[in-house]
């Protein structure tokens, strides 16, 4: 039964979150503010996390940031903000996916379901990186044991969408992918990414992978298309 902890200080609309989605054989946590939900992070430990953006202790994406820090579990934002800056915000500050109010309790629980088999489906391998099929480089190596990214020894935590970019990169080096490709690879089609977030998630990686994220060495833009990875 997979964990939920939805953070979510509108007791009535967080209440009726967790009726639907304990109907439907999730095992859920309702907290309502800011300082409980990153206690249950820990305590509970939760795969995926719903997350509103305005709490009584705290701003949400702020609260997002420390919660990536301690756990790699994909966090889906729920929330009335529907302007799109407010969204890139927290996609990179560690958001995997944005749903504004109100929503399709159904397409909730289609989000999740698939998020998770997204989660779930990175093998793991042995934790000898030199041994990593996917990214058999001296410099930048992926751990998917821990979902990291790895530069010179030194690991990386990154958002769920972030590491799924980059392994996708090391398994395909010098292949060109658009964007739509990307989009599609992480989301489905029916889920809230666009090609500005691809574009925040890639620069995000620059600045942990490259020694000048302005004069990128290893992650290339394809002008008009999209990206490719350079070993």
């Amino acid at each position: 039964m997979m964990k939920v902890l939805i953070i979510e200080d509108d007791k009535i609309f967080g209440e009726m979150l967790s009726l639907y989605l304990s109907g439907e054989n999730f095992e859920v946590k309702h907290v309502e503010t800011a300082r409980d939900g990153l206690a249950a992070v820990t305590s509970y430990q939760p795969e995926v996390i719903l997350l509103d953006l305005v709490l009584p202790d705290g701003d949400g994406a702020d609260l997002c940031v420390h919660i990536r820090s301690i756990t790699q579990a994909p966090i889906i934002v729920v929330s009335m903000k529907s302007n799109v800056s407010e969204k890139i915000k927290v996609l990179t500050a560690g958001a995997d996916d944005y749903m504004c109010k109100p929503f399709s309790m159904q397409e909730l629980k289609a989000r999740i379901e698939t998020i998770w088999r997204r989660f779930q489906a990175t093998p793991v391998v042995q934790t000898d990186l030199q041994q990593v099929p996917e990214a058999p480089l001296e410099r930048i190596q992926v751990d998917h044991e821990r979902r990291t990214i790895v530069i010179d020894g030194q690991h990386q935590e990154t958002t769920y969408s972030g590491f799924e970019i980059m392994r996708m990169f090391c398994q395909n080096p010098s292949r060109v992918f658009s964007r739509e490709e990307l989009i599609n690879s992480l989301r489905g089609v029916d889920s809230y990414i666009n090609d500005r977030a691809i574009d925040v998630h890639v620069t995000n990686l620059r600045k942990k992978i490259e020694v000048n994220p302005k004069e990128p060495k290893h992650i290339k833009t394809v002008w008009g298309v999209g990206y490719k990875f350079i070993p």
